[in-house]
């Protein structure tokens, strides 16, 4: 597939304030400073180093060495003010837009739980905050970020580009080889918890999926069946889980959903936390995935090289209606043509400061959940957000 240039926004987030001097027997270490201010945000000093050093982890562990590594650091890290100033102001846009990505957060949470293999969610919570080095809920509010700026991005950038008909026909019939697909189910799941019940309270789960199994299949929305009763944490989004291939799923899973028609709904199947029912919303079969299937995909693809000038200037547009802030020595290379971001009043500021124990908690997520790209600049790089 042909690669796309992104701004990969990542699951990270800064959690630098100021503070204030509540006492004098509290003595701070001042370790950081405020680099820039960006509406209601910042960004600070610290954060700065920090994504200049993971920049270089990440150029040396795709290969980089040498005069080439330094030549790729020297460049991408001119950017990494620029673009940690972008997350911002598409943060904030979407909280202004009121764009809601519940349901989105909700898929990728659980098809992330049922891919770590672990049903119970307190030991699900501890995995989430042992490879990321955030704490559950600080994950989850990154998430909800990563989906909220490529929504905005969506909806203010990507809906004025048209894509053709004939664009995607042609593009499907030259790259045919990279839409081989393997056999996939896709499904939404129903589940019933029996953890922390008693035998009785157990059988009366049992009793309840077999309940909603049969109502769903006599034609029963089994989206409002998995939102009304669902203990899963797919439920507000009708249980829709998403599609897996052969061995993907637990071999009872597998054996019950695998030769089930679309909208097929199975019995009650037993797992560690309960029990679960499953609608097979569709089943692709492998080859040649058909046209129609694929678009989305190739419109994607498509959009990519247009976006990216478009994005850049509806940056531009938001730091034109920003308060934005600049302290010296520092450079936006996004920067408006003829805005103005002197940090003001700079002999009457004094520094804001953290201390060391709360730079500490800051630590750092392990990069192992991957991803969403955001198309629209070259560059890629990683950051933390003061949004919430």
């Amino acid at each position: 597939m042909r690669a796309v240039s992104v701004l990969a926004i990542t699951l990270s987030i800064a959690a630098v304030s100021p503070r204030v001097f509540a006492a004098d027997t509290e003595k701070l270490t001042v370790v950081d400073q405020i680099v820039a201010k960006v509406n209601g945000d910042i960004v600070s000093q610290d954060e700065i180093q920090r994504l200049t050093k993971e920049l270089s982890q990440e150029l040396k562990a795709q290969g980089a060495s040498g005069p080439q590594y330094q030549k790729e650091l020297d460049e991408r890290s001119k950017n990494v003010l620029r673009d940690r100033i972008d997350e911002l102001l598409l943060i904030q846009k979407g909280k202004e837009l009121n764009i809601n990505v519940d349901s989105d957060v909700s898929k990728y949470m659980a098809n992330l739980q049922r891919q770590s293999g672990i049903t119970d969610p307190d030991k699900f919570h501890e995995y989430v905050r042992q490879q990321s080095g955030m704490a559950y809920e600080d994950f989850l509010s990154e998430t909800k970020n990563q989906f909220l700026t490529r929504q905005v991005i969506g909806e203010e950038v990507g809906r004025r580009i048209t894509i053709t008909d004939k664009e995607i026909q042609d593009y499907y019939n030259t790259h045919k080889n990279d839409f081989i697909r393997e056999e996939k189910v896709y499904l939404s799941e129903i589940l019933i918890s029996t953890e922390g019940k008693d035998a009785a309270a157990a059988a009366a789960a049992e009793k309840k999926a077999q309940q909603l199994s049969d109502e769903a299949s006599k034609g029963e929305r089994f989206g409002d069946l998995a939102r009304d009763n669902s203990d899963a944490i797919t439920a507000k989004d009708g249980g829709a889980l998403g599609g897996y291939k052969k061995g993907d799923l637990a071999p009872a899973i597998e054996q019950a959903v695998w030769t089930l028609p679309r909208g097929g709904v199975t019995k009650p199947i037993k797992v560690p936390t309960g029990w679960e029912v499953f609608k097979v919303d569709d089943h692709t079969k492998a080859g040649l995935a058909p046209l129609d299937d694929v678009k989305p995909e190739i419109q994607n693809i498509l959009y990519g090289p247009k976006m990216q000038p478009q994005v850049r200037q509806y940056l531009t547009t938001l730091r034109k209606q920003a308060f934005l802030q600049i302290k010296p020595g520092f450079v936006d290379t996004g920067a408006a043509p003829g805005q103005d971001t002197k940090w003001q009043d700079v002999a009457m500021l004094k520094p804001e400061t953290v201390t060391k124990a709360e730079v500490e908690q800051k630590t750092r997520h392990k990069r192992i959940f991957g991803v969403i790209p955001v198309p629209g600049t070259e560059t890629t790089v990683t950051g933390k957000s003061s949004s919430r």
